[in-house]
């Protein structure tokens, strides 16, 4: 069931995707500089779910979580690797 803001957000953007209610099986938090890294690891997909924000988070490892997000790409040691790149997490 999609909220008002969610629905808002993907009508408006057409590359954006939605997950509701995924349950997260790895989150790694790193600094850089001035900024928190924070990568996810959802149940049943391969693909590194990515943001950045100034301060670090409680764990959602174990967590259900609704996600909106992009598919980018990221070039690893010469490689081009697939991401998402979260523009919004929320505890479900």
């Amino acid at each position: 069931m999609k909220n008002k803001a969610v629905a808002g957000l993907l009508s408006k953007h057409e590359k954006l995707n939605h997950l509701e209610g995924v349950k997260v099986v790895s989150h790694i938090q790193r600094e850089k500089e001035e900024w928190v890294l924070h990568t996810l690891m959802i149940d049943g997909y391969d693909v590194p779910f990515k943001f950045k924000r100034p301060k670090k988070y409680k764990s959602l490892k174990d967590q259900l979580v609704s996600l909106i997000y992009y598919s980018d790409e990221e070039t690893v040691a010469g490689f081009a690797i697939e991401v998402m790149q979260v523009v919004r997490v929320k505890r479900y």
